[in-house]
């Protein structure tokens, strides 16, 4: 197999790094916009890379370049690890350079013009399946929402409903930690772009008998008691892909995403949005030199924050992903929670890579490795659980990161 990456930032140098110890590939071209970024991710491999990975320039925006440079190099594969602003491009040209695709997140969506808090407008990923015919003619495999969440928690979901429960109620993916940093009063530990738009547009809920639907920000708050040591956290509603990937291949009269924030955390992200500073239209302002600076708000935002990737050597804590599963086996009620936890001071010691961005980071890696083995082989637009859990599964515990189920109640 050879793989275009595309996207050295955190999550991306975390792949690199993950890759590195497997020997399903033969070839890794690490691409980033700056080079010196890619560059710099292949050369922190040293040995380890054994001359299998090379790092080349790219615009993530520029569909024809991405295109060109897959053909160039016969990748077979495009693993996306961008935000998703750059999702469509990169999807189109990875159908157009005959390669397959992967991603960690799915293409933007777009509120409700009229009742955004009531009804969906644009889905998570609406753009990326109406191309699902294009994918399946071209017998590729387009793998979307294929991170940690979405992505592992996905997986969780078809595993319980293959294996746990005959019947399902309720599907609810919950994520908490209880990461701190020291010296930084704000240090989200991701990306602070992604981490806005999910938590500020409108969550979705699924039911059985309505659909899709939308609701307000930071609603029905619960607390969730997290597994090893993390302890409970109140999660609230946020936009998440699962709630729109799950429904698809896993029936269940609920599904939901709830994330464990926290207090001080909202706070800072409904400041950031009564100050217009989470939006992404560009706005005019001055620079030193008094020239007029088209710049968005949020791009600010994110520059004005320490990189979540340089975070770990002051991060310490675990980080918690899991899917909640309610239902009915063997004409019991029964209720589970599967959760993959990682120790900041585990990843930091084995990878070098913050918590966060390495449970992100492993995921597709894992993918990539099934897809390569052709043990994942199907063609189109396909969310993780579409396919068969248990292997990867079984080889994400076969890459030291073993996963838990936890009986409720």
């Amino acid at each position: 197999m050879r793989v275009l990456l595309v996207g050295a930032g955190g999550v991306g140098t975390a792949i690199t790094r993950i890759a590195a110890r497997r020997d399903f590939f033969d070839r890794f071209v690490v691409a980033d916009y700056d080079l010196a970024r890619a560059e710099a991710a292949v050369a922190a491999l040293g040995e380890a890379g054994g001359g299998r990975f090379d790092a080349r320039r790219i615009d993530a925006s520029d569909q024809a370049a991405v295109a060109a440079l897959l053909t160039e190099e016969r990748c077979d594969v495009l693993l996306n690890a961008t935000d998703p602003r750059f999702v469509m491009p990169l999807f189109e040209a990875a159908l157009a350079a005959d390669s397959h695709y992967v991603d960690m997140a799915m293409s933007l969506s777009r509120p409700h013009p009229g009742r955004p808090y009531a009804e969906c407008g644009v889905k998570l990923g609406d753009e990326q399946f109406a191309r699902a015919q294009a994918w399946e003619k071209s017998g590729r495999l387009a793998l979307v929402g294929m991170g940690v969440e979405p992505g592992l928690s996905d997986v969780f979901a078809r595993y319980a409903a293959d294996e746990l429960f005959d019947s399902i109620e309720e599907i609810g993916i919950r994520d908490g930690a209880n990461l701190t940093v020291e010296g930084h009063e704000f240090a989200p530990s991701f990306n602070i772009w992604t981490t806005i738009e999910e938590c500020l547009n409108p969550p979705v809920v699924y039911e059985r008998d309505r659909g899709w639907f939308t609701t307000e920000p930071f609603s029905e708050p619960e607390v969730f008691d997290f597994p090893e040591g993390i302890g409970p956290v109140e999660c609230v509603n946020v936009e998440h892909e699962e709630v729109l990937l799950v429904p698809r291949w896993v029936d269940a009269r609920r599904v939901t995403f709830k994330y464990g924030l926290g207090e001080d955390f909202i706070g800072k992200l409904k400041t950031l949005h009564a100050l217009g500073l989470d939006s992404t239209e560009p706005v005019t302002v001055r620079g030193a030199d008094g020239t007029p600076v088209r710049v968005s708000p949020r791009d600010v935002v994110a520059a004005c924050l320490p990189d979540p990737a340089t975070l770990g050597d002051r991060m310490s804590g675990k980080t918690c992903a899991g899917t909640w599963v309610k239902g009915t086996k063997d004409g019991r009620p029964r209720e589970v929670y599967l959760y993959h936890v990682v120790d900041n001071q585990w990843s930091m010691r084995e990878y070098g890579s913050q918590a966060v961005v390495w449970q992100t980071a492993v995921n597709p890696v894992v993918a990539l490795e099934l897809m390569a083995r052709g043990v994942w082989a199907e063609s189109g637009v396909l969310g993780p659980e579409a396919l068969p859990p248990r292997p990867f599964l079984d080889l994400l515990t076969a890459y030291g990161s073993p996963w838990g189920v936890r009986e409720q109640g």
